[in-house]
Parts: C-alpha cells; sequence; structure tokens
C-alpha cells in the first residue's frame, strides 16, 4: 500500500480532526469520506491509484481513526458534514471532485447539495441511506417507540468502552474472520492502519464505539431527498451486487437527481472497492475521464 505524501490536522467544533494527502501540490482536487468503524488510511489503495491525476485527501471523521472523540458520544451526519466544509475551508479549496462511501457517501451527498458550485464530480458508493422498505418499517414505528429505543440504545452504546485486543495479530485475526474473501495483504493494512495502540501495547479499534447509534435529531429523509435534487454535477451512484443494499435504479431512489447514473459491480458487497478493486477503479476512472 502506498501511504499518504503527507498527514496534518484541522480544527472543527472545537475538535482536532486528521487528514491525509497524496499526489502533487498543482493537480486538481479530489476529496474522500469514509464509512463508520473505519479510517482515512483505508483509501490508500484508492488514493495511491488516483493522484496519479489528483491532490487527493481523505480525513479521518471526528470520533475514528487519530481524529478526536466527542465528549457526549453523539455524532450527528450533519456534524460530519460540518467537519467535511471545515476541511474544504482549511485547505482552500473552491472547487473539486468529491467521493464517500456508506456513511461517507451520505455525507458527502448533503454537502454536494448544499453546495452544488463546489462540486466537480460526484461519488456516493453506497451512500442513499436506508432503502424504501426500511423507511417504510421506520415510519410505521410511533414517535414514542422511536425515541424510547433510541434512548435505549444511547444508554447500552455509552456504556461501552473500546474493544482490548493482545495485540495486532488477534485484531488481524477478528479482521480476517470478518472479511474472508479479502487477501491477506489487504487485511494486514486494514487492521495496522485501523487500531490505536494503548499504553499497556494491547491495541483496540480505533473509532468511538458510542458513536455506532443513530441520532433523532438529524434532517428528515425527505430534507435529504430534496438535497438530491440540487446537486447539479455528474453523480455516480454505485452498488455492490451482493451488498444488503437496494439497488437505486430499481427502488427508485435515482429519479430525484438531475444527472446521475448507476452501476452495480458484480461479486461486490458493501465494501465494493476493496471486494473488486480492479473492477471498480477501471469504473471510477471511466466516470472521472482519467486514464
Amino acid at each position: 500500500m502506498t501511504a499518504p505524501k503527507r498527514t496534518d490536522r484541522f480544527p472543527s467544533q472545537r475538535l482536532s480532526l486528521a487528514y491525509a494527502e497524496w499526489g502533487d501540490a498543482g493537480a486538481p482536487p479530489l476529496l474522500l469520506v469514509h464509512g463508520g468503524r473505519d479510517q482515512k488510511r483505508s483509501w490508500d489503495a484508492v488514493a495511491a491509484r488516483l493522484s496519479q491525476t489528483y491532490r487527493v485527501f481523505a480525513h479521518d471523521l471526528r470520533g475514528h481513526g487519530e481524529s478526536d472523540w466527542v465528549s457526549d458520544g453523539d455524532y450527528g451526519v450533519m456534524d460530519h458534514v460540518f467537519d467535511l466544509a471545515s476541511l474544504v475551508d482549511h485547505l482552500g479549496l473552491s472547487r473539486f471532485t468529491l467521493m464517500g462511501h456508506s456513511l461517507g457517501g451520505n455525507i458527502t451527498l448533503r454537502y454536494a447539495g448544499l453546495y452544488p458550485d463546489q462540486i466537480e464530480k460526484l461519488v456516493s458508493i453506497e451512500g442513499l441511506g436506508p432503502s424504501p422498505k426500511m423507511l417504510a418499517e421506520r415510519k410505521a414505528q410511533s414517535v414514542t417507540e422511536r425515541l424510547t429505543n433510541w434512548v435505549d440504545q444511547r444508554r447500552q452504546l455509552s456504556g461501552r468502552s473500546a474493544r482490548v485486543m493482545e495485540n495486532l495479530d488477534v485484531a488481524k485475526a477478528r479482521m480476517q474472520a470478518a472479511f474472508t474473501h479479502l487477501p491477506d495483504e489487504l487485511i494486514h493494512h486494514l487492521t495496522e492502519t485501523g487500531v490505536k495502540t494503548n499504553a499497556d501495547g494491547t491495541v483496540s479499534w480505533a473509532y468511538d464505539p458510542a458513536g455506532l447509534g443513530r441520532s433523532p435529531s438529524d434532517i428528515t429523509h425527505e430534507d435529504f431527498v430534496h438535497l438530491w435534487t440540487q446537486i447539479t454535477c455528474p453523480t455516480w451512484l454505485v452498488y455492490g451486487a451482493n451488498s444488503w443494499a437496494s439497488n437505486p435504479a430499481e427502488d427508485g431512489r435515482a429519479a430525484p437527481f438531475q444527472n446521475a447514473t448507476v452501476s452495480l459491480i458484480e461479486e461486490a458487497g458493501h465494501w465494493l472497492h476493496h471486494d473488486q478493486f480492479e473492477d471498480f477503479m477501471s469504473q471510477l476512472e471511466r466516470f472521472l475521464g482519467t486514464p
């Protein structure tokens, strides 16, 4: 894996967040946004390839990687959007290409809808959120039921601490068990860059377990869809054919976009840029118009 050219930090809402950079300073900028329980270095292979054409940036979301955790364990999606805006300001960018995976794809869609004139091209990897079926099930719950479920979940998550593992080999074995189809080199890289070393030499996953819940104070799904309609740039919505996520070309979620195409990566799940790297990169480079 190709390490970043440099790493640095930027401030956002009194937090200190980490980011990495690849490529030449004079190249057009491209920002990568990772998903939940992930971190910036999981983009290394993608960033190395893209850095032949772009100046690539990827940051650790708050509560992830080397970025600060919030004190109350509440990680709203719009707070992540604010952090992305803070990074854009920190870097002094006026127009750039934007790509995100899962939660990161959700963040990028919101940002692109709020600031459409800034975005050259947009890639959202399984970032549209719940399927229509899941949304209907959620709506069938009463407000009281939804909020009491949130209280119970928040109480449970607040009592959790980061998993402690004896060493990197133990963490790697857990990663391998969860992603049996990935090559050993990638498993090692994702593990090595995805843990933090504790004072006693043990390791823990580098994300705040309290952040796994969903905040009840988020924008409505209708507002989220409205932001999709505001995106003017070419947009690629890409999904894994074997993922749990439903196909937006079939479930109607692609319809609100002005200029979006939907693709499926065969024999890939939710982490499709890991599962089928070459196929994903080939289709991505065609979309971006790069060699």
